[in-house]
């Protein structure tokens, strides 16, 4: 922080940069519904979430929220926090019901009223282009094991971009990679629900390429506030044994260096190329890819959650890994609290990791894109819904990264995840996020107390508390 920098006390104590920018986040298939409406087409969450066995209870995305149809009255909802931003995606299969060729205007025309709603309640939209809905079509053609996807992701970037790049400023190619890669074709967790190191390993550098070619076609059709957004879990040893630190070294690598070092420096890191071609999977790199994937960017989106421990076994688990070759790690249970989702709370590794961050990629903004927890929230007798484990979560991350920023991280916005309880992809309804609760069987919408917290805090850093 310099001697010009103004930094006011917010109610909550906290102090944040001039025009830091305060959001909320969402994702289409989690929020939409409307899965046969208006032309749009079949997506890979459409056949993961209807295969029995894939999903909690066999839920899916049909009806989810509601917000195609809602949209309204979820901007108005924005509109009350006193959010700066929406980051929101827009699903491909409504846009390109084939994934290419020919477009569809009425899910673009969606797009168009939800844009000109939030502009009309002074909202900046922040489109992501690609939040794990692949068209079903072209999964079909190999997904993103096929190489040729990411062009067709390029071409859909310029499709989007022409119908919105005059309204929308803020631009994100891809929502967490590592999750479509790794969670649905390693782990098998997400769709498609494969379970193959070597698709994993093509599936992570096709969608890195395609990052880095829709970023070219959006540049050249003149955008300048271009981005990605990267999910990052801070991984550390069990102890300090030679086993133990390499089992963080090598999940650290494929969780968060294999995803942001190509990007920021043109080059995977030697040591995941070697655990990648050791464990058979290598990958698919050819002349001029990287150039590609390292195009440079304006901003980084920062998704965090938790913070992981692992250990090194002497054999195999017996369980199926996340992580390509990782058969002889373990990731040990939190200690302390968890969330509903199973997840410990770390905010003190939020401020470790920003600053690692800015020293990866120095001269990036960083913007928190991500960053929520899911409680068992229910409507009280009087009405409402007292969530003070996540006020506490939101107030604690929230501090931990104004930490990161007096030391020096250049972060500029806050995305809380998520404006509203939905779809948590392979957990169903079970778990949530929200910021504002929904009531599944009616649609009713009732801000949470940490709704009103987080509103206090916007509020309090406008008017300079």
């Amino acid at each position: 922080m310099t001697s010009t920098d103004v930094r006011p006390q917010t109610a909550a104590g906290l102090t944040f940069p001039p025009g830091f920018v305060f959001g909320a986040a969402t994702a289409a298939y989690q929020i939409e519904g409307a899965v046969d409406v208006d032309g749009r087409g079949p997506s890979i969450w459409d056949t993961f979430s209807h295969t029995p066995g894939k999903t909690f209870q066999g839920d899916t995305g049909d009806v989810a929220v509601e917000h195609y149809v809602r949209y309204p009255q979820d901007v108005a909802l924005m509109k009350d926090l006193g959010l700066d931003a929406y980051r929101f995606s827009v699903s491909w299969p409504r846009v390109l019901p084939a994934g290419a060729g020919a477009i569809e205007q009425r899910g673009l025309d969606f797009y168009r009223r939800l844009v000109d709603e939030l502009l009309g309640a002074g909202i900046a939209p922040w489109l992501t282009l690609y939040h794990w809905d692949l068209p079903q079509a072209l999964q079909d053609q190999g997904g993103w094991t096929d190489r040729d996807t990411a062009y067709r992701f390029a071409e859909y970037a310029g499709v989007v971009y022409d119908a919105l790049g005059d309204r929308v400023p803020h631009w994100s190619t891809l929502n967490e990679p590592m999750c479509s890669s790794l969670l649905g074709y390693m782990a098998g967790q997400h769709a498609p629900g494969h379970q193959d190191p070597v698709e994993a390993s093509r599936a992570v550098h096709h969608l890195l390429l395609g990052h880095g070619l829709a970023t070219q076609v959006m540049r050249d059709k003149g955008a300048d506030h271009l981005g990605i957004t990267l999910n990052f879990t801070p991984m550390s040893p069990a102890t300090d044994s030679p086993a133990d630190v390499d089992a963080a070294r090598r999940l650290d690598g494929q969780q968060n260096r294999m995803f942001l070092v190509p990007i920021a420096t043109g080059e995977y890191p030697a040591d995941v190329v070697a655990d990648l071609a050791d464990a058979g999977a290598p990958l698919p790199i050819e002349d001029g890819d990287l150039e590609v994937i390292s195009a440079p960017l304006d901003w980084l989106g920062v998704n965090y959650y938790f913070e992981s421990t692992v250990r090194g076994l002497s054999e195999p688990s017996g369980k199926h890994p996340t992580f390509i070759g990782a058969e002889r790690v373990q990731d040990l249970e939190p200690e302390g609290p968890t969330t509903t989702m199973g997840w410990g709370i770390s905010p003190e590794a939020f401020t470790a990791l920003l600053t690692r961050i800015s020293g990866i990629a120095p001269g990036l903004p960083l913007f928190i894109t991500e960053n929520g927890s899911a409680w068992p929230d229910e409507v009280s007798a009087d009405g409402q819904v007292h969530d003070p484990e996540r006020v506490d979560y939101l107030l604690r991350h929230l501090a931990a990264m104004t930490e990161a920023i007096d030391a020096g991280a250049d972060v500029r916005g806050y995305f809380a995840w998520s404006l509203l309880d939905n779809y948590e992809w392979a957990r169903g309804y079970a778990q949530r996020f929200g910021l504002v609760h929904v009531d599944y069987a009616t649609q009713v919408r009732t801000p949470k107390d940490s709704a009103g917290t987080y509103a206090d805090v916007i509020r309090s850093a406008k008017d300079g508390v």
